[in-house]
Parts: C-alpha cells; structure tokens; sequence
C-alpha cells in the first residue's frame, strides 16, 4: 500500500512537471516553424495542456481499466471548470475578450451533450469511440483554420506574449519534447498502477479514483497555468486552456479510450457525473456570455460559487466511499 501511495504521488509530480516541458518545448518549436501566435494559443498550448489526461487514459484503457479512464476526463473537466475557475475567478474576476473563445464555449457544451447521449445505453462502445474521435479531428480542424485566421483576436496576443518570454532554442525545444513525452509515459505508468492498487485495497472503483486523485493530478497543468496567467492578466488564455481541455478531454481522452477498451458506463455516470459536468458546462457558457449581468465577466461571486458546487461533489463522493467502507459494502462507482 505505501508503495503504491508513493507511485501515485512521485507519479503526479513527474507528471506535472514532465506535461509542462512537453507543452513549453511544442510551443517553441511552433514558434521556430512560424507558427501564428492565435494557432499556438488554441491548438498547443489549449489542447496540450490535456497530455497527462491522455497519457493516464490511454495506458489505464490498454490495462483493462476503463473507468479510470472515463472517471479521469470526466473528473478533470469537472475540476478544471468548477475548482479551477472558480479559484481563478476569486483571484481576480475574469473578462473574456476574444471571440475565438465565444465560439468554443457553445462547442464545449454540444460535445457534453453528445457525451451525455452516448451514455444512454450504459456503455461507451468502439463505435461511439471513433465518433468521438471523428468530432475531434473536426474541431481541430476548425482551430487550425481559426488560428491562422484570426490574426487579430486577443487570444492570440496572450499566447504571443507567453511564448516569447520562454526564448527557448530550437535544439532545446525538440529536446523538451522529447523528454516531455518518455517521461509523460513513464510517469502515467506509475500513476495508473498506484491508483488500481489503492482501489482494490479500498474496495473502491477506479472510477472514483480517477473522478478525484487522479482528476485534480492530472488537471494541475491547468491549475498552475490558470495563477501564472492571471497574474499577468492574460484572462483569455486562462479560459483558453480550460475550454481546450475539455473539448480534448471529452472527445480525444473518451475517445482513444473506448477506442482501445469498450467502457460499461454505470447509471451514476450519467446522474451523477455527467450531469455535474453539465451542470458546470453550462454555467460557463451562461457565464462567459454575460446572461447573469451583460459583461463578459466571471466574477468572484460566481467563482465562489463554481468551488461550492465542487466541493459538494467531491464531498459527495468521499462520503459514499466512507458510508460504503463502516457498512463494509463495495461501492461500484
């Protein structure tokens, strides 16, 4: 058990600091290859930021582990909107000016709905997997195209700013990526093994690992970009990062996942976390257009009150662990 608990947090720490190298070395080496700054913004810096969601997904998937898979993209698009967000937001009130990030809020909250639908049957088949995985490659598409578009958006000039503070050489660049990656993969290894082995030792699912350990390990790339950025008041590439996540979340990690291993989705996936998901979805969408007040603004009381229905979540699913371990039943999610 204290080997397994060690694997999963030298895991997370390597896992941490190993995305950040891969994302830093991609977005240099864009920058090398002249790359727009807006297509820098969106694609690398939004979507990468989801390699430890992927790299954990992808290996629990292979192993035979699929609710870690699911548990951890669904998890980590619930803590990067409600914990993330909402922290961000109580730090300083966010303004969301660029209109690449207007259109990508409605994109987020229709991919949650398919992913909703999916779920209807009770299962994620290899089908809904390449579905997901089709609808990704749309979208990335469509980013690519606004990338090299929108030369004019603020997006793009925060993620001008962010990528040329970093002055990184090319050679160092390709060798962070690199180096990012092999350690990305080991460091997901070790995280997987350790959180099976601690649900089994729990009689817990790794649904429910994945949903929280997990989730907030491997959302805290996000995290650490969310505080960077809004101390240097770079508001859209905060919500850039969450919003690229979750599409890349939601369709790439579920995707690839179901893709490798067919996923049997409980009934409380759908009730409960999906529709939590939803839930956060859709107050970011509410949010991000200004509904509560006609300013594009995600203020600190709505920040506050992202964490709150964070913190019942989570609290919820710790106290169905510990109602489950005094009455000695297996909880199954």
């Amino acid at each position: 058990m204290l080997l397994a608990l060690l694997a999963i947090i030298a895991g997370l720490v390597l896992l941490v600091w190993s995305a950040d190298r891969f994302v830093d070395g991609a977005a240099a080496t864009a920058v090398h290859l002249g790359m727009p700054p807006l297509l820098i913004g969106m694609v690398i810096i939004g979507f990468g930021t989801s390699a430890p969601e992927l790299a954990v997904s992808a290996i629990a998937a292979t192993d035979g582990n699929p609710g870690l898979a699911l548990g951890n993209a669904y998890g980590s698009n619930i803590t990067n909107i409600a914990l993330i967000i909402g922290l961000v937001a109580l730090i300083s009130p966010i303004t969301v000016h660029s209109q690449i990030l207007r259109k990508e809020l409605p994109i987020l909250l229709g991919i949650t709905l398919l992913a909703g639908w999916q779920l209807l049957d009770g299962e994620l088949t290899r089908m809904d997997g390449w579905i997901l995985l089709g609808a990704f490659a749309v979208i990335m598409g469509w980013s690519i195209i606004q990338g090299i578009r929108g030369k004019d958006d603020s997006l793009g000039s925060e993620a001008e700013t962010e990528v040329s503070a970093g002055g990184m050489s090319l050679r160092l660049a390709l060798l962070w990526i690199v180096v990012g990656l092999v350690l990305l993969l080991v460091s997901s290894r070790m995280l997987v093994w350790g959180a099976v082995y601690v649900a089994q030792f729990l009689g817990i699912s790794d649904l429910i690992i994945g949903l929280t350990i997990v989730a907030i390990g491997t959302s805290l790339p996000e995290l650490a970009a969310g505080i960077a950025s809004v101390r240097k008041n770079e508001h859209d590439l905060i919500l850039g990062n969450i919003l690229g996540s979750g599409i890349f979340n939601t369709l790439a990690v579920v995707g690839l996942a179901a893709v490798i291993e067919p996923v049997v989705a409980e009934s409380a996936i759908l009730y409960r976390d999906w529709t939590v998901m939803m839930a956060v979805t859709v107050g970011l969408f509410l949010m991000g257009y200004g509904i509560f007040g006609g300013k594009r603004l995600i203020r600190r009381w709505e920040g506050g009150l992202l964490l709150v229905v964070y913190l019942c979540y989570t609290g919820y699913l710790a106290s169905t662990v510990i109602s489950a371990a005094q009455t000695g039943a297996v909880p199954a999610v």
